[in-house]
């Protein structure tokens, strides 16, 4: 059984102290502390209780090269979409944008990458999987372990697949690399509750809220 007293931060720090995690050190991520963050992942609420999860764990380096080439590939390709081309492209003035781009260069260095997979096709078991990302995070962090939620691309997907030997009725929903931050956890920057919560009806404020 994972030892879960490693957990010890109060869950409040963990929540108020997550932030994405990008850029990450090579110290490598212990089989203990894996154990501990994909068993959190797996007591994820879940539609019917039916678990329509697979979490593959990429340590491997030549095999973290290709899934990162194939990540950037997919990375652009979403630019692409976006009509965004190239690095010199005004949106990167974007600190976080600037952020991501620089982790779709290095994300195959990571010392971790986990894919989250649906089991079945559809979003209603790509649903399913979302909670379970939220526990490894959570579980990570209170490890002093960072990580982000990335997606991948139809472009690439085939690819992945093959490359991870997953099955076609399978389908992958998230990339999520893990490792030590290089740099703090938080403080976070998020709106305040007044400006995203509405009681009863859209736009008015609660007055129970600062």
């Amino acid at each position: 059984m994972p030892r879960y007293g490693r957990l010890g931060l109060p869950l409040y720090e963990a929540i108020y102290s997550m932030r994405a995690i990008r850029r990450m050190r090579p110290d490598p991520v212990s089989d203990e502390d894996l154990e501990i963050i994909l068993d959190a992942a797996r007591q994820a609420p879940n539609g019917g209780n039916a678990q329509p999860w697979h979490f593959i764990v990429v340590r491997d380096p030549q095999l973290k090269r290709e899934l990162g080439t194939l990540y950037h590939e997919a990375w652009w390709a979403k630019r692409a979409d976006e009509g965004i081309e190239g690095p010199d492209h005004p949106a990167f003035e974007n600190p976080v944008r600037r952020s991501a781009m620089r982790l779709a260069d290095e994300i195959g260095e990571a010392p971790v990458m986990i894919l989250l997979c649906a089991t079945a096709q559809g979003p209603g078991a790509a649903n399913s999987v979302i909670p379970s990302v939220q526990n490894l995070l959570l579980a990570a962090r209170g490890l002093g372990i960072g990580g982000t939620i990335t997606t991948l691309h139809p472009v690439v997907d085939d690819r992945v697949k093959a490359l991870m030997e997953i099955p076609d009725e399978a389908q992958i929903v998230y990339c999520v690399p893990l490792g030590y931050p290089r740099g703090r956890f938080g403080p976070l920057n998020r709106k305040p509750l007044r400006e995203i919560v509405s009681e009863d009806k859209w736009g008015s404020t609660p007055d129970w809220i600062a």
